[in-house]
């Protein structure tokens, strides 16, 4: 039995993104993704005019005569959610916990495709898959996805993006829309991603608190690490300290969106401070005018 709380959050939810995936993202959706893949149809007699990289020399070298391979847009998408529910995303300093970001962001690209009849499925993971709910239709199913996101109380409390990747290409087979949505604290992953971005569409949504980035100038702090519990005793006074703290944090997203931008994964970097509606908006302007090009 869901708590009385959890279902007043999830409806409240409900309401929030339903509301702006028809005021805000009307028609963004459908313009960025739909078409975006291609499924074979059928394999029919060449005629002239036909794209000669289209021919199917199989079936060419079989019959002695000229066919091509014919392709229709997909009519529906898949689209699956990687979600990300290691010990990390229990952090947040402003407005909301990254978990909580997380989960709202899912709900709102759950509700975008429902309403687009598309397929939604979810991946939750830490270091292990905790939860999986395969791809399907309809408002019900939209719901329990929200319900995951927000309820689903994970095993492990550590990160391994690899293993959700790889169970993404287990359990899909055909090509799908994939948001992988974690603050990605891990490493060894960029060589997976790739490959499995050959294969899937993947967007990675980034999660960030302001404090991750500038420590702020409150004394003596003990700094734990909520993955492995490893504590350090930092002094926040030593402005040295702080800015040494800012160098390596503003370079480990450095490093990080050079990576996806080297194995073309589109990214969208949400922080906390800042209404996710407003960044997820002006990412979706610029895949529709990528799109239209």
């Amino acid at each position: 039995m869901i708590p009385k709380e959890i279902l007043k959050q999830i409806r409240r939810i409900q309401i929030t993104t339903s509301r702006m995936v028809t005021d805000v993202f009307a028609g963004q959706y459908q313009s960025v993704f739909k078409g975006r893949g291609m499924e074979f149809d059928e394999v029919r007699q060449y005629f002239p005019g036909d794209d000669v990289r289209s021919i199917d020399w199989n079936v060419t070298a079989r019959t002695g005569e000229p066919y091509i391979k014919q392709f229709v847009e997909e009519r529906e998408l898949t689209v699956m959610f990687l979600l990300d529910l290691s010990a990390s995303g229990y952090f947040g300093t402003v407005n909301k916990l990254k978990r909580q970001l997380a989960a709202e962001i899912c709900s709102l690209l759950t509700f975008a495709a429902i309403q687009n009849n598309d397929k939604v499925g979810l991946i939750a993971f830490t270091d292990r898959i905790e939860k999986f709910v395969p791809p399907r239709k309809g408002l019900r199913h939209g719901l329990r996805i929200v319900r995951e996101a927000l309820y689903l109380e994970p095993q492990s409390k550590k990160t391994n993006i690899s293993g959700a990747l790889e169970y993404l290409s287990r359990v899909s087979r055909r090509r799908t829309v994939s948001f992988i949505i974690s603050d990605f604290y891990d490493d060894g992953f960029e060589k997976l991603l790739s490959i499995t971005n050959k294969r899937h569409d993947i967007t990675a949504i980034t999660i960030t608190d302001p404090k991750e980035i500038d420590l702020p100038n409150v004394g003596i702090i003990t700094l734990c690490d909520p993955e492995t519990g490893n504590e350090t005793l930092v002094d926040t006074s030593n402005q040295t300290i702080r800015r040494q703290f800012n160098e390596n944090a503003m370079r480990i997203f450095e490093e990080r969106s050079r990576c996806f931008k080297r194995i073309n994964v589109d990214s969208v970097d949400i922080r906390t401070n800042i209404h996710y509606s407003k960044v997820l908006f002006s990412f979706f302007r610029m895949c529709e005018k990528r799109a239209r090009r």
